[in-house]
Formats: C-alpha cells, sequence, structure tokens
C-alpha cells in the first residue's frame, strides 16, 4: 500500500538514491521506491539537490552536435569499408576461375543472403539487371552445357576415331552423318574449349615436271571436276612422301570425280612412268573395266609419255589434260594428296623409314574408301553403293 505521509527519513534517503544512480530516471526510481513520480521530484526540489551530470530525464534527449554527428558517420564509414574488404576477399577466390563475367554472378548469387545483391552487385561492379537476368537464365545454361557435354565426348571420339587428324569441317560432316544436326561453329567452338584441332601440311615438294616436246590430250572436262555415275571421270596426280635423311617415296593416284572414291594407286621410290601406268592398272582391277572413262591429270612428264598413252589406250580411257600451271586444274587431286600428308605425317617432317611410310600409306589409302568421310559425299564406297543403278551394279560386276 502506497503511503500518504512519508517520514522525513524516507524522503532523504529517497534524494540520496536519485543523487546516487545518474543513470536511472525519476520515472525508474519513484517506481521502485513506490512513490508518485512528481513526489519524488518535489523531494529532490524541497532538498536543494540538482540532477547529476548526464542524468537522463523523461524530456527528450538532446540532438548531437555537429562534431559527434560527423564522428559518428566516420565510424559507420570505417565499418562500411573493413566489411567491404571482406567482401572482396572473398570475392577474390572466385576471380581466377575463367569467365570473370560469370564468377561475378556467381559471387553475387553465393553471398546474397549475407551482404544484400544491391551492395554486392556495387562492390564487384555488374548490375542487377544483369545479375538477375543471369539467376533466371540458370535452367537454360545448364541444358546448353550438359548438351555441349555429349558433344564433346562426340567430338572426342571422332577425332580420336580419325588418329586425331579430322578438324572442324570433317567432324561435322561425321556427327551430321551420324543423325547429329550440329553447326560446324559450335564444333569449332567445343574443340576450341577442350584444345582439339586438326593436323596441317607444312612442306611442299615438286613432283610435276612437264616435257615441252611432249604430245598433249585436250581438256574433256572442261572445268567440270563432278560426275553424274561412279566410274565415268577420273583425276591422277603424284605426290611424294618425305623419308629420313632427304629421301622420297612417290604416290601416284587414281581418283573417281563422282564418290571421291579412291580407285588406284601406286607407292615407289622414282617417278618413272611405270609409277602412274601401275596406279591406272590398279584401278582398271578395282572396276573390271575403265572402257569410256576419261583419266584427267596435269603435264607432268610421266602422263605425257607415249607408255603411259599406249596404257590408256589398252584400257580404253580417254587421256585429258588441263592448262600448263594452273593448280586449280587438278584441285581435287592436290586436296586428295595434301589430306593423305597432313593425317599421315600430323605434323612430322618425315618417316623414319620407308617400310614405316608405306604401311601408314596401305592403312590411310584404304581408310580412305571405307572410313573417312568426304565433307561433301560421306564415305566414298557407301556414297557408291547407295547411288549405285542397276547397269552401273551389273557393269562393275562383269
Amino acid at each position: 500500500m502506497v503511503m500518504k505521509n512519508y517520514p522525513p527519513q524516507f524522503k532523504a534517503d529517497a534524494v540520496a538514491l536519485d543523487q546516487s544512480r545518474p543513470g536511472a530516471t525519476i520515472r525508474q526510481l519513484a517506481a521502485d521506491l513506490g512513490v508518485n513520480p512528481e513526489t519524488l521530484r518535489n523531494w529532490i526540489r524541497a532538498a536543494g539537490a540538482s540532477r547529476p551530470r548526464g542524468h537522463r530525464s523523461d524530456a527528450p534527449a538532446e540532438s548531437p552536435t555537429p562534431l559527434e554527428a560527423e564522428l559518428a558517420s566516420a565510424r559507420k564509414r570505417v565499418r562500411e569499408l573493413e566489411e567491404e574488404r571482406e567482401i572482396l576477399r572473398k570475392a577474390a577466390n572466385y576471380f581466377g576461375r575463367g569467365d570473370a563475367l560469370v564468377n561475378r554472378f556467381q559471387f553475387v548469387a553465393d553471398h546474397q543472403r549475407r551482404y544484400g545483391v544491391k551492395r554486392l552487385c556495387t562492390i564487384v561492379d555488374i548490375a542487377r539487371s544483369s545479375f538477375y537476368y543471369w539467376l533466371a537464365t540458370a535452367a537454360d545454361r545448364a541444358a546448353r552445357q550438359a548438351a555441349d557435354a555429349r558433344l564433346t565426348a562426340r567430338i572426342r571420339a571422332v577425332h580420336q576415331e580419325s588418329d586425331g587428324t579430322y578438324g572442324v569441317p570433317r567432324i561435322t560432316a561425321e556427327l551430321r552423318e551420324a543423325g547429329e544436326p550440329v553447326n560446324h561453329k559450335r564444333v569449332a567452338r567445343v574443340m576450341r574449349s577442350i584444345g582439339l584441332a586438326g593436323v596441317r601440311l607444312r612442306r611442299r615438294h615438286r613432283t610435276t615436271i612437264g616435257d615441252p616436246a611432249a604430245a598433249k590430250a585436250p581438256d574433256l572436262l572442261g572445268g567440270d571436276f563432278t560426275a553424274a555415275e561412279a566410274n565415268t571421270k577420273y583425276v591422277g596426280d603424284i605426290t611424294y612422301l618425305p623419308l629420313d635423311g632427304g629421301k622420297f617415296l612417290y604416290l601416284a593416284t587414281v581418283i573417281d570425280l563422282a564418290s571421291r572414291r579412291l580407285a588406284g594407286w601406286a607407292i615407289a621410290d622414282h617417278m618413272r612412268t611405270s609409277l602412274v601406268t601401275d596406279a591406272l592398272a590398279a584401278a582398271q582391277r578395282t572396276r573390271g573395266s575403265l572402257t569410256g572413262a576419261i583419266m584427267h591429270t596435269d603435264h607432268g612428264a610421266q602422263y605425257t609419255s607415249r607408255a603411259f598413252a599406249e596404257a590408256c589406250r589398252s584400257a580404253g580411257v580417254r587421256q585429258s589434260m588441263g592448262a600448263i600451271g594452273s593448280s586449280a586444274d587438278n584441285a581435287l587431286a592436290e586436296s586428295f594428296n595434301a589430306a593423305f600428308k597432313r593425317e599421315t605425317l600430323q605434323g612430322r617432317k618425315n618417316w623414319s623409314s620407308e617400310r614405316e611410310a608405306r604401311l601408314d600409306a596401305f592403312r590411310w589409302l584404304h581408310r580412305y574408301n571405307t572410313r573417312r568421310s568426304h565433307s561433301r559425299l560421306g564415305r566414298p564406297i557407301a556414297y557408291e553403293t547407295a547411288t549405285a543403278t542397276p547397269s552401273t551394279t551389273l557393269a562393275q560386276a562383269a
């Protein structure tokens, strides 16, 4: 029960308690003593006592001075800078992982709950709209990455199957043939990302040596290096196989213009006419008959010789020659030769021995017809089988 009359000692003790507790308000002390706050205030006034310095009262607190406000602002900025330094220290672990922009997005995503998206985007210098777009498209990116992973595995398999020789065009052709509707630019991007590339040819050696006095055959192709049917138009050429010690082997080829099939070939350590007549004879054995076919070559001494002309007449082949000094006039054979050396040498300057060169050539030349995909027609023998007519089938079987 609250007393109505308080003894002098009680009042003196209440005033003394107020003086001893500068942090307490009159209202708090009055509640502790069970008296009215205004009554306690009257006792303090009657005793002539003043509120201790810094004593809180029920009146509103005074506004901080400009100096105090500036100090508080400085302290706040120091705390913010310390936190920013901590954020940047954590972000540094993300910046060395490849794509800098993606890593910044990932850092914000990983720390947004603690620091907030707005502040993190400001510190790592990215737009919030870009970050939110990155988040929204995460599922699509994951799907593309999974598709790229599957494509990478297929590209590796095709590249390995080609002994590491296929580049973008042929790998693209192989994938399309296998039912993968892929763009060559995407294949190029994936191959760059995993460090795969086809091999390139570095060295050239002259094999076409003309004889000004020899008879020349007319140009029966007229620049048209296509054929509607197999076993109607052929191109022939010679290329070199460099060996250790500055020696060479020579390869003569006979290629069908319709299917790009290597119909005949021969290898020797010389470039005499027998090299090209042996290749023509091999083509005749492959086809059974060459009667009526055109054999187009350059003006090399081997092809302008009487012995080769006689071999063509005997096989029923009509000779054709392009313009002198025009590499484009026999471009298909030149392209074949370049691919052969590029994919067998694989960056080496030469073969260590004649045996090694012959075995590599034997494997690649047979593989060319059965396994190697031409960028336009696919595999030569498979193409011939798919496009064969009853008449050509019977003619080849005869």
